[in-house]
This record gives structure tokens, sequence and C-alpha cells, in this order.
């Protein structure tokens, strides 16, 4: 799909192994020998997962693997943002000062743990019965401690049962297993523990990855135990954003398991209300923005018609939201060009005429193709944005990036009087925006059918990428009438305006989308896509 994720290294199973011989006399040697091969076993995976939970955090990015529905044509919207589980989380408490176990804290009591077990149980063992080992002391009592907590929450019947679908699966399954019981036996101590619940629900929504594809069911039996407990630590601490958030994927997830049914509908309208809470709780968040931008788009292929325009333009909001306060997030800068993708194949298919305030199909589809693009210049190597650009790049005003009209002042003059202010022509490509000369107005704006390449006129405004400070809306009684654009400079600003406030906001981001590009050193990758 995109980048590979780093695959996790096999856990050692610590406890005695049941199935080897029995000795028929015990030796003080031996057992010193096995206790040191077990710390050095211990000690061993303990930096392997170190160096795979740096590698998987780094590959990752905080992020998940997009998911596998194709939108429209054959374009892939990226998935949800989902956050790491306590057993997996890199830190030791999160923003909210949620006290998490990290891997390490949780390694290092399952070793002690099981290396108190190995021991006492070698000195017993050999003792009480020198012919046999076989450990099923430590599963019985085992055993007995899982049945102690199942009686006491369901969960732990359903977490229980999950074993993982490979190696990595059941290796990250025992430490889940692990965290499980303590936090339960934490819920047991104190019912309002609402840090305990939190992270009760992390474990169970990350078990429920390790669900095997034929076990639909023991998945959403984990994702909606999980619900149960975000709602009760929701209940007990009504500002914990982190729960809003994955609750609403796990939500999400339980939702993608019914299709295009009325109860997911509901599902979907029920995760769009947690994104909104958790962004109310945290507006800084653009993760959340771009989850609650994906459940609208899902949301917005299932309800009537004449519900869908105004969700599909809220999710456009919610993207581009998420993109202002990130601007080189190229999940969500994606996610934005299939929305658009999508409403400009609505559009196109309705067959009706296209309103005054509507943008007309075309238009629609070379916006889709400037992030799609751009999220590709980011990520050239997601082989899901290489895809998509290669249906979308004849969409784009080849051989620039975006071209469109602009109100300007004439070059070189501080102050102008409204009169002298002339609508003409800008295109804007890898290396900054330009005026066109007035002799080209005439040019067509149409995708592929430029008859030429503009002529460049050095005397009319000109802005290298390099020269950027900011790119803003703005509003200033000296700017004639419309929606005003100041480009920030290291030589000043630049004043401009665009005909509507949707025209304006494709140039913020058209524009920002460059110099972030510049800024990431990809320019020459943007290069390629409009030039090659």
């Amino acid at each position: 799909m995109e980048e590979a994720e780093p695959k996790n290294g096999d856990i050692p199973n610590h406890s005695i192994d049941a199935t080897r011989d029995s000795p028929v006399e015990a030796k003080e040697s031996d057992v010193e020998s096995m206790r040191e091969a077990k710390e050095s076993e211990i000690k061993s995976t303990l930096e392997t997962k170190e160096v795979e939970i740096q590698s998987t955090l780094e590959a990752k990015e905080g992020e998940t693997e997009p998911t596998s529905d194709v939108r429209k044509g054959e374009i892939e919207a990226e998935g949800v943002e989902k956050e790491l589980s306590p057993s997996v989380e890199a830190e030791a408490s999160n923003a909210n000062g949620i006290r998490t176990l990290t891997m390490r804290e949780l390694l290092d009591e399952l070793k002690e743990e099981e290396k108190g077990a190995a021991g006492g149980k070698d000195e017993r063992s050999w003792s009480a019965d020198p012919t046999r080992d076989d450990g099923s002391d430590a599963r019985r009592s085992s055993h007995a401690e899982s049945s102690s907590f199942s009686q006491n929450d369901i969960s732990m019947d359903l977490i229980n049962k999950v074993t993982g679908v490979d190696e990595e699966g059941r290796s990250r399954q025992r430490i889940l297993l692990y965290a499980a019981k303590k936090y339960v036996s934490a819920i047991q101590r104190n019912p309002e523990d609402h840090d305990a619940l939190y992270n009760w629900a992390l474990v169970l929504q990350e078990s429920a990855d390790n669900v095997g594809p034929d076990s639909v069911s023991s998945k959403d039996a984990l994702l909606e135990e999980a619900c149960k407990k975000y709602e009760e630590a929701t209940r007990l601490c009504p500002m914990l954003y982190d729960a809003y958030y994955n609750w609403a994927i796990a939500i999400s997830d339980r939702a993608k398991m019914r299709g295009r049914t009325k109860e997911a509908e509901e599902l979907w309208k029920q995760a769009t209300k947690k994104y909104e809470k958790a962004v109310q709780l945290n507006w800084n968040s653009p993760q959340a923005l771009n989850n609650w931008g994906l459940a609208l788009q899902e949301l917005g292929a299932i309800v009537p018609v004449r519900e869908k325009q105004t969700i599909i333009r809220t999710a456009i909001s919610k993207f581009r939201a998420a993109i202002q306060l990130q601007f080189d997030f190229h999940r969500a800068i994606y996610n934005l060009g299939t929305v658009l993708y999508g409403l400009a194949e609505d559009t196109f298919r309705s067959g009706r005429p296209v309103g005054a305030k509507e943008v007309p199909p075309d238009e629609l589809y070379s916006q889709s193709a400037i992030y799609i693009a751009a999220a590709h210049a980011l990520k050239p190597n997601y082989s899901v944005y290489h895809s998509a650009l290669r249906l979308v790049r004849s969409m784009l005003p080849l051989p620039y990036f975006k071209e469109g009209y602009l109100t300007a002042q004439p070059a070189h003059i501080p102050i102008a009087p409204h009169r002298d202010w002339q609508r003409s022509q800008f295109i804007l490509n890898h290396e900054g925006l330009q005026q066109v000369s007035s002799a080209e107005k005439n040019l067509s704006q149409s995708p592929g059918r430029s008859q030429g390449s503009p002529q460049i006129d050095k005397s009319l405004v000109k802005v290298d990428v390099c020269d950027i400070v900011s790119v803003s809306a703005c509003a200033d009684l000296t700017l004639p009438q419309g929606a005003g654009l100041c480009i920030d400079t290291i030589h000043g600003p630049v004043y401009l305006v665009a005909d509507t406030w949707d025209s304006l906001y494709g140039w913020l981001d058209a524009i920002r989308l460059v110099y972030t590009i510049f800024a990431r050193g990809k320019s020459d990758v943007l290069a390629g896509i409009i030039t090659g």
C-alpha cells in the first residue's frame, strides 16, 4: 500500500517448558545454568523490542496503514489515525497525564514475575519431585487467575480467546493479556479509576486488531466492550480527550464491518459525534479532524442523496482544517483530494446544471488533482498515492500546479487606487507564483486544453517559493472588493484578491503546499509531476 511496516520480532515464551525431558537427578549447576539462560533470553527480548518499537513508531509516524476501501474510480482513502496502546506506547504518560505502562515497564514486570515463577518452580520441583518438571502448576495458576478475572469482567473471556493470527500477533497479544490483568485488578480495587478503565479499553481495542479475519464476531465483541469502557471512563472524567478519540475509532471499526447498512449509518453518526467531542476538547489535533472527515465521508456514502452534499462539504472543511494545523499532513491532504474527486464524480454524473455558487466538475477534478499530487510529492514511495496520481495527473493544468485568476495592483507600486488593480491570470508551479502577461489572458483555463505556455512578463507580480515567509487570508480596506490574499515575503508583503472565498481557499492551500514541499526538500518530485 505504501511504506512497509517493520515486523515485530517474536517474544520467546518465558514460562517453564513443559516439553523438555524430565531429569532423573537434579544438579545445582543445571539449575543455575538454566536461570542464567533465562535471564539472557529475557534481556535479549527487551533489547529487541526496544529497537522494534522505535522503528515501528518511525515507520508509522503515529499513523496506521491506509484502508482498502475504494472510493471513486481507482482512488482509495487513507485510514484513520490510531493511538498506540499502553503496551506499545513510547512515552510513560499522555498529554492528559494518564499513567500508562510502557513496553519496557510491562516487559520488566513480566520478566520479574516469570523469573520468580521459574526460580520458585525449579526449587520446589527439584526438592519435591526431581523426576518431573512439566510446568503444570504454573499453567494451573495462570488459568485460575484468568478465571477469577473472567467472573468479574466478561471482557477477560474475550481477550483470553485472542491468540493472534501470526507469531507477531501472538507475541503482542501475550503482553496485552498481561496488561489486561493489571488493569482489571486496578478496576476491582477501585471501580471509579478512569485511568484504568481507559487503558483497559485500549487493550481491548488493540486485541481486536489481533483477531483473525475469520472471527468477525469476536472482533466486534471486543470493540463493543472497549466502547463500554470508554463510555464509563468519560462518564467519570468528561474531559478525557484521548478516550473520545479512541472511542470514535472503535465505533468506526465496528461500522466498517457492517458495510452500507442502516446499522452502519447509525454507527458512523455516533463516530462523528465522538470525534466532534474530541475536537472540542482538543482543537489542535489534526489527527482527530482527519478522522472526523473520514467518518463523514463514509457516512456520506450511505445517507440519502439529499443529505449527502451537506455531509461531504462538512468533510471537506474538516480535512482542510487538519491541513491548516499541519501543512505536511499528507494523509489529510490526500483524503481531501479523494473527497473532492468523489464530489466531482457525483456532480458530473448527476447531469444537472451547475448553480452560480457551485463549483463545476472540471474545477473540482483539478482541485482534487492538486491535493493528490501534493500528497505524492510529500510521500513519493506510497503506492496508493502513486496509483491515484496516475488517474488524476492529466487533470492538472500542466505544466503547472495551479492556474487561475487573481486581481493584482501594478507591479512595483506600493499603494495603487482600486481602479488601477487588474484581474489577470496567474500560474503556480514548484518555483513560485507568477502573473501572466495580459496578452495571454484569453488562454484556455481548461486542463490540458492550452494551446501554448503563457508568456511570462518579468515586470509583473512574481513570488519565488524560496522567498515566502507566510500566506494568509486578509481583510483590508485598501484592497478591492473580493477575498484578500497576503503573501508575506522576505522582500515585503504581496497583496492579491481572489474572486470568491472558495477560490481564495484553493489558492491558499496550493501556495502553502508548494512551500511545504519546498521546505521538505521535495520540490524536484513536484517538478517531475507537473513537467515530466
